[in-house]
């Protein structure tokens, strides 16, 4: 039995050679009845220093620091750093 030498081709170049788009390029259209719709993009909420909030589980506090991976709140005498993207935290 002879081994194959052809080389293989990309699917990305097959595609381009045959015209085929591929999903990402060309996505099917959504009906507006329909339940899988994509979930629209949740926005991060900002916070500045000594702003007022609200915590689910931590209750009420003010925020004491920012960085770029969270929040640190004050929560009467208790200091959390919460980390972004502040699902349960809501601002005053």
């Amino acid at each position: 039995m002879a081994a194959c030498t052809s080389p293989l081709v990309p699917m990305a170049v097959l595609r381009a050679y045959w015209g085929v788009a591929t999903p990402s390029e060309n996505p099917r259209p959504r009906h507006a009845g329909s339940p899988f719709q994509p979930q629209p993009a949740s926005v991060i909420e900002t916070y500045a220093v000594d702003d007022r909030v609200s915590h689910d589980a931590h209750g009420l506090g003010r925020v004491v620091a920012v960085d770029a991976g969270g929040v640190t709140v004050d929560f009467t005498g208790r200091r959390v750093w919460i980390t972004t993207p502040f699902p349960k935290m809501t601002k005053l």
